[in-house]
């Protein structure tokens, strides 16, 4: 299993940026694909779901109506997009694969798999 996430960089607040994860090693379309991020000395915390099939997406509260998580199964990569963004954006973005969508989903121990991450950082 191979997640590749790419788009970070150092971009200002209200700023917007598109990140990407390309996977393979795995059947893609069969996994729910979530976003994660961890700013320093913070633990990792759960950004976005979406399902195999894109009909069912979960934000963090702290990202509703700024970020916006899709996926495209031909692809094999997830995105995602990230508006009006903030300081407190500033993280290593990660993305993962899991089975199925349950309330396990928003915990960061219920993964395996995790790629390098992205960096993103947002100055004022």
């Amino acid at each position: 299993v191979q997640l590749q996430a790419s788009g970070g960089g150092l971009v200002q607040a209200g700023n917007s940026l598109r990140l990407s994860c390309a996977a393979s090693g795995f059947t893609f379309s069969a996994y729910a694909m979530a976003w994660f991020r961890q700013a320093p000395g913070k633990e990792r915390e759960f950004v976005a779901v979406i399902s195999q099939n894109g009909g069912n997406i979960h934000y963090a509260d702290s990202v509703k109506g700024r970020f916006t998580v899709s996926r495209d199964n031909a692809k094999n990569t997830v995105y995602l997009q990230i508006d009006t963004l903030k300081p407190e954006d500033t993280a290593v973005y990660y993305c993962t694969s899991r089975l199925w969508m349950d309330s396990a989903t928003y915990s960061a121990t219920s993964y395996r798999n995790w790629g390098q991450g992205t960096q993103v950082t947002v100055s004022s």
